[in-house]
């Protein structure tokens, strides 16, 4: 059976342990927050021919979403290797925007050459609130460039993320997305159908610990 690239790309990060879902068993993020997935998209790149899968998709999500970008720009750390992969595959240039600014040097944020007025795509692996790829992109707007959007591998489509988009003014792009996500774990016998109901519960309202007794 030939699989959607959300389809294929949901079905590599659970056959590698990139995401792991535990509706029974919550993660308790950084924040407090009780989650039932987990990712760590950086197995990705030990991972030749998921990295192989994820980095074409990329290239091909970007011709035909953001036919007239010029360069990627990657955020530190984790969208660096796949903007520097993707923008080979594509004959671009590539860059990377720091999390704040180096304290010594020429204080760069933004490595690589960003030309002013020049069309940028920012590379990020995950999204949740969308705030890290959002910082990424206005440093880039403030430096002079014109940013078309941000294309990433994984979005929770939580509603705050989606707002802050709107909001931004910024298209976002993944490669594949939560629902898709437990719709494939469901098939592959990962998680019971009986947990999808729970799981949207928590993709609308991550913060509401109520979730786990929908």
């Amino acid at each position: 059976m030939i699989l959607s690239i959300p389809e294929q790309t949901a079905s590599d990060l659970l056959a590698i342990g990139a995401v792991f879902l535990r509706p029974n068993e919550p993660f308790t993020w950084a924040s407090g927050i009780k989650s039932p997935i987990y990712c760590d998209n950086r197995l990705t790149l030990s991972q030749p021919d998921v990295r192989g899968r994820i980095e074409c998709a990329f290239a091909q999500r970007i011709r035909e979403t953001y036919p007239e970008c010029e360069a990627l720009f990657g955020t530190a750390t984790a969208g660096i290797a796949h903007a520097a992969i993707a923008a080979h595959l594509l004959d671009m240039p590539m860059g990377y925007v720091r999390g704040s600014a180096k304290d010594h040097g020429r204080n760069n944020r933004i490595e690589g050459k960003l030309v002013p007025g020049q069309k940028v795509v920012v590379v990020e692996d995950l999204i949740s609130t969308g705030s890290s790829a959002l910082d990424a992109a206005r440093a880039l707007l403030d430096a002079g460039a014109d940013v078309l959007g941000v294309v990433c591998i994984f979005t929770y489509r939580m509603t705050k993320g989606v707002r802050a988009f709107e909001q931004a003014g910024l298209r976002l792009e993944s490669l594949t997305d939560f629902d898709t996500l437990i719709d494939v774990a469901a098939r592959m016998g990962g998680i019971g159908k009986d947990d999808l109901p729970r799981l949207r519960a928590f993709r609308d309202r991550p913060d509401d610990p109520e979730w786990i007794n929908k």
